[in-house]
């Protein structure tokens, strides 16, 4: 979450900072699009696969192989979905993550607490509910990391469909727990997720990450190097036994994501501009379409609630998350002696912790790396997934729109720009300029109303003299 104002530093959840709000602004802008497609693809992905007539090319065209098997990279196309366009995703998440880190609240150790405690708890919560859910049951612990993830696409998506005017502040920090999320979800996937290595592939990797950096560091431009150099490095690592989407995020967290002398933008915020449109337009939208293709029967959703496995992902998604991240903010803000901000309630932040329930794209390929090589269980917990995220975006959206009046003037306050200079004016409040303009505005449209009034008082007697002058005529006699 980028940094509050240093007018609002010691409240939790307080207002940004003008250039963080515009970044979080355009940032979460092309996020609700590409949610929109997400979820747009997910339904896709239902309808076809549950449509009797259709559900055998579904699983055709999910299970067609294609790629050179010289390279090891014959794969099918949900395979290729999952690990090649996932990494795209991932990169774009390796430079948001960088971002933080050097430029955004993460660099704030004290700033920094917040955020990064709220997802540790989203994550552990989640998972520790999953574990007892399946040790009463006496179900499989493989599925433990499943409900630890949240979408924020997805979250943003539903956001942007019950129209909710969220502040900038918690739409902020919706953003920066899926940020960590996401490291996280990286780091669980690279160290239980790997069975087997192949170092030789594992070392070309490293050097391919090595020569990537090395022409970064001496400012080589072109798409034309790196992008092949891209491809080469994403092979090897998917023929090391390490999950290929860590690639993606190696790379992105190379680049650089601060301003030098003249620039404008870092390196990393514009490829991030560029390629942010293909991960969320193209890239998530297709791994939805070929991993959300489960069978949704009136069956198939009772036994998601009676196998301990499945059921513990939708309890973990939906009350795991809820608990661990508003438990992990008020313990924070509790022992960090941080008081809420003024114009929020911990309903808000209990809202948006339900909302960080939709755990929708790495959760259901944490769900396929669980359960490989088991396809009726990977299905389950592929439902489980859309079950669980479904029940947390309607018990989000109840939530958000009994605020949503509070919100919207929240948000008109922050949008107010009434001295017409591109700054809104909640920002400009202790600079002497702002209130001379606003005092000129002001006195031009006092001005402006005493002419109305005495044009307006001019007509009044005139009315009246006439008036008046009827009467007379009236009154005399014929």
């Amino acid at each position: 979450m980028p940094a509050p104002s240093t007018t609002d530093s010691r409240k939790a959840l307080g207002r940004l900072s003008l250039p963080e709000r515009t970044f979080v602004a355009d940032a979460l802008r092309a996020e609700t699009v590409g949610g929109v497609l997400l979820l747009l693809a997910a339904i896709a992905a239902l309808v076809w696969a549950n449509i009797p007539a259709l559900h055998d090319s579904y699983e055709t065209v999910s299970h067609f192989h294609i790629g050179p098997a010289s390279l090891g990279l014959d794969l099918s196309i949900a395979h290729w979905a999952a690990d090649g366009l996932l990494a795209i995703f991932f990169f774009v998440a390796g430079i948001e993550l960088k971002r933080e880190l050097v430029a955004g609240d993460l660099r704030d150790p004290k700033a920094a607490v917040l955020p990064v405690v709220a997802a540790l708890c989203g994550m552990a919560v989640p998972a520790l509910v999953y574990v007892l859910t399946n040790v009463a049951g006496g179900g499989a612990m493989d599925g433990w990391a499943v409900p630890t993830a949240t979408d924020i696409a997805f979250a943003l998506a539903v956001l942007a469909v019950i129209g909710t005017s969220l502040p900038s502040a918690l739409r902020a920090f919706l953003l920066t727990l899926a940020v960590v999320d996401d490291l996280f979800a990286i780091l669980i996937i690279a160290v239980f997720f790997t069975d087997s290595l192949n170092f030789a592939a594992l070392g070309g990797a490293v050097a391919g990450l090595a020569v990537f950096w090395l022409l970064l560091r001496k400012g080589v431009r072109g798409w034309y190097v790196y992008v092949p150099l891209a491809l080469v490095i994403w092979a090897l690592m998917y023929n090391s036994g390490v999950h290929a989407t860590i690639a993606g995020v190696a790379m992105g967290l190379m680049l650089r994501c601060t301003t030098r002398k003249g620039e404008a933008h870092s390196p990393g915020e514009h490829i991030e501009h560029l390629v942010r449109p293909v991960s969320a337009g193209l890239a998530v939208p297709l791994f939805a379409l070929f991993s959300a293709g489960v069978s949704v029967s009136g069956g198939a959703v009772r036994e998601v609630f009676e196998r301990p496995e499945t059921l513990g992902v939708v309890l973990g998604l939906v009350v795991g998350k809820t608990v661990g991240i508003f438990g992990g903010t008020w313990l924070t803000a509790r022992f960090t002696r941080a008081s809420l901000s003024d114009d929020l309630a911990w309903a808000d932040v209990f809202a948006v912790a339900s909302l960080a329930g939709i755990g929708f794209t790495v959760s259901l390929l944490i769900g396929e790396l669980a359960f490989e090589g088991d396809a009726v269980m990977t299905d389950e917990v592929k439902a489980a997934v859309l079950i669980g995220s479904l029940i947390s975006a309607l018990l989000a959206s109840v939530l958000l729109k009994m605020r949503n009046a509070k919100y919207r003037r929240l948000c008109d306050a922050e949008e107010r720009d009434e001295d017409h200079d591109g700054i809104p004016d909640i920002y400009e409040q202790d600079n002497p300029a702002y209130h001379l303009r606003m005092a000129e505005i002001y006195e031009k449209k006092a001005a402006e109303h005493r002419r109305i009034a005495r044009v307006k008082d001019e007509e009044r007697r005139a009315l009246a003299e006439v008036s008046a002058g009827a009467g007379e005529e009236r009154d005399r006699p014929a």
